[in-house]
């Protein structure tokens, strides 16, 4: 026996021994092939670099909270350049139901809703939503911009096909991408250009056995934020009962906006709730939290709870969030008079851009009065050849006004990503909190900063 267990030890010994000796000898025989003196190519050839070539990038540093007015590099500004519609940024009730719900639950939910990271203000919110927008079911994801981009793929699929406007945010893009569907995009907010595409599918698929099984979605949006236009959404709905489409509307700066009562467009144009499948919104504009939430019929809603990857995959929203978005609704609800004073301001501003005898000469505001988003476009004669050269001389306004202490901003896109990216413009917001004193005082330094610039 004892022989036996000698051998034994004796045969792993060696083994172990030959297969470090042959280890050893291939890690020898590797090194002399490695050159230890080795430097790294660049990332970027510095022969290929022009002079002048990079664009000068400025870093601005937010010392204060952003809202009527924000500290940057230690200037204080006058804010027209977030999207805190409602001024919730500054709101004592809120801030102090966030900080109660810190103490109590942490800054963080540490795992997906499905994984141990559903907290019981999650649920709360929901429900609030639901009640809110007199809807069945809603689903609260953490990050707005995925809830817009999962909610889409989660139904639209790679045999079925999505007419979409032009000019939907990059989320609805990121969206439609993801579906893998057939997809054919209308001119801006043109229903009859809708129409006749949807005549056109139609009419080229009726022989095919396949049809009935190819679902057909529309998707818009209810304030499109890369134009400030408000959808036509009567129309819309119209063709949706006609060619029996499945529509999605992603309400993220209408919600808190349209309506009587910041219920958005359904409320706006007294639409009824059953002629749309599912509301889409996220909660970093009106709410001026984080997140996003999705709502409509509990069949369609509770499917994302596991189609939707956004909702599946992610961290879900801090309760501190979810908190904070629960009470502007409260707020929301109980200060009747918010959305008409939010609509006044919206309608002053757009009244002073259009009747300025300087920003007239210049500027087209293309963006509806009621919408808290303006866009300013160079009228033809001062357009210039490229995107990059009108955003050039679109910034040298900004920082004119940045420098007298007025933040606007322009609006950025990924030119190189995007679906028929806008031409460069600048992005006005405006909130209940912003005056008419305010809004003069943007005029004023936008005129003289045209004045400068274009003369």
């Amino acid at each position: 026996m004892e022989y036996f267990v000698g051998l034994v030890i004796t045969i792993l010994t060696l083994f172990v021994f030959n297969n470090f000796k042959k280890r050893r000898k291939n890690e020898e025989e590797s090194n002399k092939d490695i050159d230890f003196d080795w430097t790294p190519d660049p990332l970027v050839d510095e022969t290929k670099l022009k002079p002048n070539s990079v664009p000068e990038t400025r870093s601005l540093i937010v010392n204060s909270k952003v809202g009527k007015w924000v500290e940057i590099d230690g200037r204080k500004m006058l804010n027209f350049a977030s999207n805190n519609y409602l001024g919730f940024i500054e709101n004592e009730y809120i801030i102090e139901e966030a900080k109660r719900s810190i103490f109590k639950y942490g800054v963080g939910s540490c795992g997906p809703r499905g994984f141990y990271g559903t907290v019981d203000v999650h649920l709360d919110l929901e429900s609030r939503l639901c009640k809110f927008m007199n809807m069945e079911s809603a689903i609260v994801y953490s990050y707005g911009f995925s809830t817009i981009a999962s909610a889409i793929p989660a139904y639209a699929k790679k045999q079925d096909v999505i007419f979409a406007d032009e000019r939907v945010n990059f989320a609805i893009q990121r969206g439609i991408e993801a579906s893998r569907s057939t997809v054919f995009y209308f001119k801006h907010n043109d229903f009859r250009h809708l129409e006749s595409l949807i005549k056109s599918w139609d009419d080229s698929h009726q022989d095919k056995k396949s049809n009935s099984k190819i679902r057909k979605f529309l998707i818009v949006e209810g304030i499109y934020i890369n134009s400030g236009k408000i959808c036509p959404l009567p129309e819309m709905i119209e063709i949706r009962k006609k060619y029996q489409l499945r529509i999605f509307i992603d309400e993220s700066i209408s919600f808190g906006v349209l309506g009587k009562t910041g219920r958005g467009i359904l409320e706006h144009f007294n639409i009824d709730n059953d002629d749309v499948d599912m509301i889409m919104a996220s909660m970093e504009y009106a709410l001026g939290t984080g997140g996003g939430f999705c709502v409509g019929s509990t069949f369609i809603v509770e499917h994302q709870r596991l189609a939707g990857l956004g909702y599946c995959f992610s961290a879900s929203l801090p309760p501190f969030l979810a908190v904070a978005a629960r009470a502007g609704i409260d707020v929301l609800d109980e200060e009747k008079d918010l959305t008409d004073r939010l609509s006044n301001r919206c309608n002053q501003l757009h009244d002073a851009l259009s009747s300025s005898p300087v920003l007239k000469i210049y500027f087209d505001i293309e963006s509806d009065a009621a919408s808290p988003i303006k866009h300013l476009f160079l009228k033809e004669p001062f357009q210039l050849d490229s995107y990059d050269k009108e955003m050039s001389l679109l910034n040298e306004i900004t920082f004119y006004c940045n420098n007298r202490q007025i933040l606007i901003t322009t609006a950025h896109y990924l030119v190189d990503k995007e679906y028929k990216p806008p031409r460069a413009s600048i992005r006005l917001t405006v909130s209940v909190t912003t005056n008419s004193e305010d809004i003069s005082k943007l005029i004023s330094t936008l005129e003289e900063a045209a004045n400068e610039i274009f003369t």
